[in-house]
């Protein structure tokens, strides 16, 4: 054998023998992925020729970086993800079909992963609710709703019989399900306006008026009501045993009958499944490896150290498992499940039905008209595209702009040539920020603009034109004095901007001329304290003031109790809950124009002061003829600022109220939102509403501009 040959022969032998690689991701944590990644050690051990490379993502963003990896070759072999989402991920080819699952799997599992008869994915673990229940309240766990109504009068003082977030959609499902309704109908057809839907509303209903039930309850307020003793019962998940306090005494048992109609109380069942990637490099390692997670041994290994409700029949009659009165609670809940639809108009149901529930809670609307409308907002959400539109003289008009602002750019630089030469350090030090402005803010805006005029739905593109601004300039969608028109919410927004900007103003100046008189002592330390609310992320705050506002259990409504105030459901109503959302800001605005007007207090000489004062002038007189005309330079630019600041300000207005009641409290940027990822992912309409919020702040800030350059 020549040299060549050897050296040849011995880089495929070292080829063959390179283990192959199979690429898993995840987003556990804790034990879940202990118990995982020691699941996998032991298949590389006893697999030498394949060997397995985990990647642990967090759970935000972990459904974008794959979607956006995948197709170009840079995503898994496999991932492990709920189910919710394969029908949407299966339609465009980013998930692969298993042939034949191995037996013993539970059949509801295998249903939930199942889409169009093909099976993508293999049950690895299943969520649900499930009743948790306080021992030194209850003796034994209610079978029945009529039981848990009658815990009230063996319960002490103060003490709720259960604590759930009634207001939220996923934890409403058990009872929707109970009294035989659900969103979609026999033939598949999403059907929120089914008269079972409204019963359940009805008994949901009266559990609050007659305070079986708490009002407004979050999933913080059910954690607190239950670890302090004052809630006897609380509906919740897998993950509520992380938040249970150590001291208490509890047990998990299924849901309860609906009395009413005999079937069981079923909630939404999550299936966490293993998925096989339709850009999989190794497929077949990739499904031994699935099949090998599914064994009877590894979940076993996975619900003992994994505390996972797994989906291996074998698995959950094992004593370990069986026997444990947590994981034998799910077990038997899962008999009792409804798995959350994986076709993609389901992400469209969320958001009607919540405003159903909401309406019906806050007595704003009877259960039956509130569940006709939930259908209308469902069938508008997802009506179809507009119809295609011609691009040719989109292109030709886009061309032609093109070419006049190329024209008018070089006509500019040359007639600047000399300025551009004399000046070229300078143009060079900013050479780098300009092409950061150009990469960063200039090119996503334009791609915007571009998705604007497209119509993004069921996971293709559609070139529509204008047709996106038609829709909502002529209010087609909605009636012009919806809340959810475009005109409501510029309105109201406007009204959101004007309020926080004068109250930014009014209370940053008083602070400042307060903050610089000598005579206050510790000035220092108030400066400190007062802008603790701007150094704070508004997310943290927002949340915290979301809590203040909470009906029963909120700061707020416990001061005005202190004046004989009935407490006030700040979010049922436009006045009060907008009135939240500007309290929130405002404590987080005033900062800033705070500390702008102590800056620009320092140029200004006393002595101009104290002479107006020799004059006879008053401390009015002497601030409005002479500290605010020295103030305005700078304080003109911060209320510009401000004011964009606060158009744009999403964080309080999702967080605080989100756009309760009935959307009345949204503002554009939110709205954008809401149809970018509640609304059936409509991007280009999205699109649309941002390129008008930004033509309203480019002729806000023209505006501006010319009237500030008048005055000057």
């Amino acid at each position: 054998m020549t040299s060549v040959g050897a050296v040849a022969w011995l880089m495929v032998a070292g080829a063959m023998a390179q283990p192959v690689e199979v690429h898993l991701w995840h987003a556990y944590r804790g034990e879940e992925r202990t118990a995982l990644e020691t699941a996998i050690e032991a298949w590389d051990e006893a697999e030498v020729d394949v060997s397995v490379q985990v990647l642990a993502l967090p759970p935000e963003g972990f459904s974008t970086k794959f979607e956006a990896a995948a197709p170009r070759g840079n995503g898994p072999d496999l991932l492990i993800a709920a189910h919710e989402r394969v029908g949407a991920w299966s339609s465009t080819g980013l998930l692969a079909g298993f042939e034949a699952p191995p037996s013993g799997l539970h059949p509801t599992a295998l249903e939930a992963l199942t889409y169009n008869d093909t099976l993508y994915g293999l049950p690895l673990a299943t969520k649900s609710l499930v009743l948790f229940y306080n021992r030194d309240l209850v003796a034994a766990p209610p079978t029945t709703t009529d039981e848990i109504a009658a815990l009230a009068g063996d319960l002490p003082q103060g003490v709720y019989p259960m604590a759930v977030a009634a207001t939220e959609p996923f934890f409403h499902a058990p009872w929707m399900h109970g009294f035989g309704g659900g969103v979609f109908n026999d033939t598949g057809d999403v059907a929120l306006d089914q008269p079972q839907n409204a019963a359940a509303l009805t008994w949901v209903k009266a559990r609050i008026d007659d305070g079986t039930i708490p009002d407004e309850a979050t999933g913080v307020l059910v954690t607190q009501l239950f670890n302090e003793g004052r809630a006897a019962l609380a509906i919740n998940g897998p993950w509520f045993l992380g938040e249970i306090s150590d001291q208490l005494n509890f047990g998990v048992a299924p849901l309860p009958q609906v009395a009413a109609t005999g079937k069981a109380a079923a909630p939404f069942l999550t299936v966490e499944g293993i998925l096989l990637s339709g850009h999989a490099r190794q497929p077949e390692p990739a499904r031994r490896l699935a099949a090998h997670l599914v064994s009877e041994e590894v979940s076993v290994l996975r619900g003992r150290e994994g505390r996972q409700s797994v989906a291996t029949l074998a698995a959950l009659e094992h004593p370990d498992i069986a026997n444990d009165p947590i994981l034998g609670a799910f077990r038997a809940q899962l008999d009792d499940t409804v798995p959350t639809p994986n076709v993609p108009a389901m992400s469209s149901t969320w958001e009607p039905q919540a405003r159903a529930l909401r309406r019906v809670l806050r007595g704003a609307q009877s259960p039956d008209d509130a569940v006709r409308a939930a259908q209308q907002e469902f069938a508008i959400v997802t009506a179809p595209p507009p119809p295609p539109a011609n691009p040719l003289p989109y292109l030709a008009l886009a061309g032609l702009l093109a070419i006049a602002g190329v024209t008018l750019l070089a006509r500019r630089i040359w007639n600047a040539r000399s300025e551009i030469a004399q000046h070229r350090t300078a143009y060079a030090y900013v050479a780098p920020a300009f092409l950061g402005m150009a990469l960063l803010v200039v090119a996503p805006f334009a791609v915007g603009a571009g998705m604007s005029l497209f119509s993004y739905q069921h996971n293709e593109s559609t070139f529509v034109g204008l047709a996106n601004f038609a829709n909502i300039l002529l209010a087609r969608d909605w009636p012009v004095f919806s809340p959810l028109s475009f005109y409501t919410t510029l309105a109201v927004t406007i009204l959101w901007t004007a309020a926080n900007v004068t109250l930014h103003v009014g209370i940053g100046v008083a602070l400042a001329m307060l903050l610089r008189e000598p005579w206050l002592k510790l000035r220092g330390v108030y400066r400190v304290l007062l802008i603790l609310p701007w150094a704070i992320p508004n997310y943290i705050t927002a949340l915290i003031w979301k809590g203040m506002f909470q009906k029963q259990f909120g700061a707020i409504n416990a001061i005005l109790g202190l004046f004989g105030v009935e407490p006030v459901s700040w979010f049922s109503q436009f006045t009060t809950a907008f009135a939240a959302n500007l309290a929130t800001n405002t404590w987080l605005g005033f900062p800033f124009m705070m500390v702008v007007t102590l800056g620009a207090l320092q140029a200004i000489p006393r002595d101009l002061e104290q002479a107006a004062e020799v004059d006879g002038a008053s401390g009015w007189q002497r601030f409005r003829h002479v500290t605010l005309p020295l103030l305005m330079p700078a304080l003109l630019p911060a209320v510009v600022l401000g004011s964009v600041w606060t158009f744009n300000m999403i964080n309080i207005i999702y967080l605080v109220s989100g756009g309760e009641p009935d959307g009345w409290s949204e503002i554009l940027i939110s709205e954008a939102y809401r149809w970018a990822f509640d609304r059936n992912h409509r991007y280009g309409y999205a699109a649309a509403y941002a390129v008008l919020v930004f033509g309203v702040l480019l002729v806000y800030s023209r505006a501006t501009d010319r009237w500030l350059t008048g005055k000057s």
